[in-house]
């Protein structure tokens, strides 16, 4: 495959195209591909279309999905869409649950080798636990692509099918043109981001170690970038604390970057990521990182104090203390911050991107 070969087509199938990781990977990709010469064909489940992509768009969001009778014309529609374009691969980022719906649209729907991926250390939301589905129709498919190592080790247990890790793609340049349009207007602080649709982000905890920490009479505020259906819930918690003044939510960023650039530090205290984009990018703008140490992703991005600090899992007291040891060892905070840009090179656009034209040239 090289920029002049334009007949080869790649069908990438998500659930959206805007609001998180996955998402902005899905893009990144398409915009890479559509420049070496892969004709994208992106399709989404949803109607959130966001992010800046390359290539034709399928929105069956735009279609309705009030009953089953609309659920099944929208899985006519893909495969009508699919047979016409002729597709050489499909690349599935979407959750897969639905295990009635994940048959059809393996047996039914897809016309061209397909490629899952894991972007998630909650494996089962994308890889059913059941043994039919899985010899059914993950045994069966071209590949496994995951997004860390330790969950490739996971899956290449138990499948005979080749089980690959391609790390999450950054274009560092645009994270650092981006991460200069603005100066917040908080200043001294450390950032946390991330969607509240669901718990996993475990924001509660990180209220909670903030408050014990010695950042809130330190002056240094805690911000706290995203939005779901817990930010109510969050918002009670920083009253009860009385730290409405030192915990600041500054909803869904388009552009957080120039909140991470700024920050003395990022947070992240998941129970557990895939890949968290979160933190490449902090490293990207040259602020590090303080992380629990989950499944998956952290330890393969940060080096323990050589660009951030990584917490025992789910170690309410450590983090706390490792917040504190971030703000008073002043020679450790420093040289984890010099370390921070060179640190995530390896993620650049490029590398990871010529890893998928390999990747899909040999499979």
């Amino acid at each position: 495959m090289n920029k002049e070969k334009t007949d080869f087509k790649i069908a990438i199938i998500g659930d959206f195209l805007g609001g998180g990781g996955a998402e902005k990977v899905h893009a990144t990709l398409s915009v890479f591909f559509e420049k070496n010469g892969i004709s994208v064909h992106n399709v989404t489940i949803f109607d959130n279309v966001s992010y800046e992509y390359s290539g034709e768009l399928l929105n069956l969001g735009k279609m309705e999905n009030k009953t089953i009778f609309d659920k099944l014309k929208k899985i006519y529609v893909l495969k009508k869409y699919l047979r016409k374009h002729k597709v050489d691969r499909i690349v599935d980022f979407r959750y897969r649950v639905n295990q009635i719906n994940e048959l059809l649209m393996f047996y039914y729907v897809y016309n061209a080798p397909v490629i899952y991926t894991v972007r998630s250390g909650i494996i089962e939301f994308y890889i059913s636990k059941n043994k039919i589905i899985k010899s059914l129709i993950y045994k069966r498919a071209k590949a496994i692509l995951t997004v860390s190592r330790r969950i490739t080790e996971v899956l290449q247990k138990e499948f005979e099918i080749p089980v690959v890790t391609i790390y999450n793609p950054f274009d560092l340049e645009r994270i650092e043109q981006k991460s200069d349009l603005f100066i917040p207007e908080e200043t001294h602080y450390v950032v946390a981001v991330g969607r509240m649709n669901d718990r996993v982000k475990q924001f509660d905890i990180l209220i909670e170690s903030y408050s014990k920490s010695i950042l809130p009479d330190s002056g240094i505020k805690l911000l706290i970038l995203g939005e779901g259906q817990y930010l109510n819930e969050l918002e009670v918690l920083v009253e009860q604390k009385k730290l409405k003044d030192k915990i600041i939510f500054k909803g869904h960023q388009k552009n957080p970057y120039p909140y991470q650039k700024n920050a003395l530090f990022s947070v992240l205290s998941s129970q557990n990521e895939g890949f968290p984009n979160v933190i490449v990018e902090s490293l990207a703008v040259g602020t590090p990182v303080v992380s629990f140490d989950c499944f998956s992703g952290p330890n393969e991005i940060i080096t323990h104090k050589h660009n951030g600090l990584l917490v025992e899992n789910q170690n309410l007291l450590k983090l706390t203390e490792t917040m504190n040891e971030m703000i008073e060892n002043k020679d450790l905070y420093y040289f984890c911050k010099s370390n921070a840009i060179a640190s995530v090179q390896k993620f650049a656009l490029e590398n990871i991107g010529k890893q998928w034209l390999d990747y899909l040239k040999y499979t």
